[in-house]
């Protein structure tokens, strides 16, 4: 007659086969544990038949507590395999029960490796054994669907320090500053510097401790690699998905490098923006999360959760860097210098964290990698910007600049070097290394023979690459003054582009890193050009004006008066001349422009009206085109670079 373990072991065992007949999700290896599980109990009798009294007298208490211990916690194992559903899913104090049962199961394990067992108590543990391995293999599942149906993922709009790519530079406004692609909106992203780390609930809090309970189980029961395999593969699904959230694509290093610039351009700023909210958001959480679920196993002398987290997020940490370095390795074109140095600003600011992130042996290769990443774009960085000044040496027009105003090149150069300050500390770190002898080139013609008292910012690496520039642009613009016939132009073309720069200079930061000395240099400089203009121009029209000829009254007879006539009217075609040709020339700068027309007011309208005055009595009116006041009112149209005559106002 059987007994009531007996028939409980039984009834498990049928249990065990109706539920490898109902249940389709469980793993092929389960099903194949608990099928092999179910033949052996349905012999149970001859493992446990019944002995004669003796026998039974000489059976170890022990052993028969055990027997009974494991009939009634088969029963609860056993009951859940028989659903489709997830045992959290349904009732997450059913899970509890599970693991429990599973625990002692453990336990009984335990129990029976630390007796000396005959051959049918060693069935016995095989038997419990087997119990555990399928009910650790329905636990991974669990495991993996609460990690997975329990993620929360945040828009990066959520996030406070948000960077919005729609701010700040124009995907076009950095180009070629060949003379009909200019654009002076040059300036930087704003991409912040110093933001503090965020951290969110990757997965639903509620499930933590449920998560954990799992864990340290698995890991109690020697399922430890696979516990962190299902976490790893997870996670790792779950960081591929940020990283699609916050639109970084999947490039090879060959995509990127044929990549147009444009198109380049809109990606690098996504990863800018990107980089840090995945390593100040996405990684720092990851990190926690790693903490809570594993923060108390152990594996060998290193943390598992310290494992976990570095092989869960090394592919998408790799995948930013791939970008980075990808663009490093590109051509060396200079309208990518600011997109870059945006790179090595983040990648410099990150480099801290990833080192706290990653602080033990198990994230040594990705520390490694990140300082790589960062030296190879500070390189590029400097590369750029010497190609920067190679193509500012090298631009060539075919044609003089209209109107002698300010040339698109000194624009784009200044207006970019002024964006760079903003890149201060980045930029003199790339710099750094790279030797240049330099300094302004034409010293010699300044008047300014003082000792250079310079500052720590202007003797700095970027100052002596910034004076460089500003030598390799004016010697680029003394090439194209001289592509103007008219050497009045030539000079005022100088004036114009020296004083730009020199302004550019004054009221930026960039006065703090060339120093007032070359402030004071260019002033000299464009003043020089000025007076230089002023002679080419008025020279021959002032000669006009001189007495030479005429007797010191001016009235000694008709050839007095005659030549007295000639000079007026040579002066008025003269002055007509310039007035058409200097109307349409161009002097931006409004002070500037006012200046050079009081200097020739000055100048040449009071020569002109003492002229005159001088011998007004003995030339009649009519020979006399304009008054002063007339020529001075027309000084004041000069340098609009709009082109005018003044035949039409020949006074009668």
């Amino acid at each position: 007659m059987e007994t009531l373990e007996e028939e409980n072991l039984i009834a498990a065992a049928r249990l065990i086969l109706r539920a490898l007949d109902s249940n389709k999700k469980i793993s092929r290896e389960a099903r194949k544990i608990l099928a092999d599980l179910g033949t052996r109990l349905t012999s149970v009798k001859k493992i446990i038949a019944p002995k004669d009294e003796e026998e039974e007298e000489e059976e170890d208490g022990g052993l028969s507590d055990i027997k009974e211990r494991f009939s009634l916690i088969l029963e609860k194992i056993v009951a859940w395999e028989g659903g489709e559903s997830m045992i959290w899913d349904c009732d997450p104090e059913e899970g509890k029960e599970y693991l429990k049962a599973v625990d002692e199961a453990r336990k009984l394990a335990e129990s029976l490796e630390s007796l000396n067992m005959s051959k049918d108590e060693n069935e016995l543990l095989r038997n419990v054994n087997g119990v555990i391995r399928a009910s650790m293999a329905r636990i991974e599942e669990e495991f993996r669907h609460m990690l997975v149906h329990n993620m929360q993922n945040f828009e990066p709009e959520q996030l406070s320090f948000r960077s919005s790519e729609d701010d700040g530079l124009d995907v076009n406004s950095i180009v070629s500053f060949g003379d009909d692609e200019f654009d002076g909106s040059v300036q930087r992203d704003s991409v912040s510097r110093g933001s503090e780390v965020v951290v969110m609930d990757l997965v639903n809090p509620q499930v933590i401790p449920d998560l954990k309970s799992i864990a340290d189980l698995m890991f109690d029961s020697n399922y430890g690699r696979e516990c962190c395999q299902v976490f790893i593969s997870a996670r790792k699904d779950a960081l591929d998905d940020c990283l699609f959230m916050l639109e970084i694509e999947k490039l090879s290093i060959e995509d990127v490098l044929k990549m147009e610039w444009v198109s380049l351009n809109s990606r690098i700023r996504r990863w800018t923006r990107a980089m840090k909210l995945f390593v100040r958001v996405y990684l720092a959480s990851e990190k926690i999360l790693c903490e809570q679920i594993f923060g108390q196993s152990q594996t060998e002398p290193d943390p598992v959760s310290s494992i976990c987290f570095s092989e869960s997020s090394k592919a998408s940490i790799l995948q930013l860097l791939k970008f980075a370095e990808a663009i490093s390795i590109g051509p060396h074109q200079p309208e990518k210098l600011l997109r870059i140095l945006d790179m090595y600003e983040v990648l410099s600011d990150l480099m801290p964290d990833i080192n706290d992130l990653y602080s033990d042996e198990n994230g040594s290769c990705i520390r490694t990698k990140f300082q790589h990443v960062l030296t190879r774009v500070g390189d590029c960085v400097k590369a750029t910007f010497i190609e920067f000044e190679n193509a500012v040496a090298s631009n060539t027009s075919n044609s003089a600049f209209p109107g002698g105003g300010n040339h698109h090149l000194t624009r784009y150069v200044m207006n970019y070097i002024k964006t760079l300050t903003d890149y201060r500390d980045s930029l003199n770190a790339c710099l750094k290394d790279h030797e240049q002898v330099v300094d302004d080139q034409d010293s010699s013609s300044s008047p300014d023979t003082s000792p250079r008292n310079d500052n720590d910012s202007s003797s700095s690496p970027m100052s002596l690459h910034f004076r460089s520039l500003m030598s390799i642009l004016e010697n680029n613009l003394e090439e194209k003054s001289k592509l103007y016939k008219d050497e009045a132009l030539r000079h005022l073309f100088m004036m114009n582009n020296i004083n730009y720069m020199a302004e550019k200079v004054k009221n930026s930061e960039l006065r703090n890193i060339l120093g007032d000395d070359w402030i004071r240099k260019r002033n000299w400089k464009f003043q020089q050009y000025a007076m230089s203009y002023e002679r080419a121009t008025w020279s021959t029209i002032l000669n006009l004006l001189r007495e030479d000829g005429l007797s010191s009254s001016g009235s000694s007879g008709s050839t007095s008066r005659t030549l007295l006539r000639e000079k007026l009217q040579a002066f008025c075609t003269a002055f007509e001349d310039i007035y058409k040709s200097q109307t349409g020339w161009s002097i931006p700068n409004s002070q500037l422009r006012d200046d050079v027309r009081i200097s020739m007011s000055l100048k040449v309208i009071q020569a002109y009206r003492n002229f005159v005055g001088r011998h007004t009595n003995h030339i009649s009116e009519k020979y006399i085109k304009y008054s002063a006041d007339d020529l001075e009112n027309y000084i004041l149209d000069l340098f609009e670079g709009a082109p005018k005559s003044l035949h039409s106002f020949h006074r009668r």
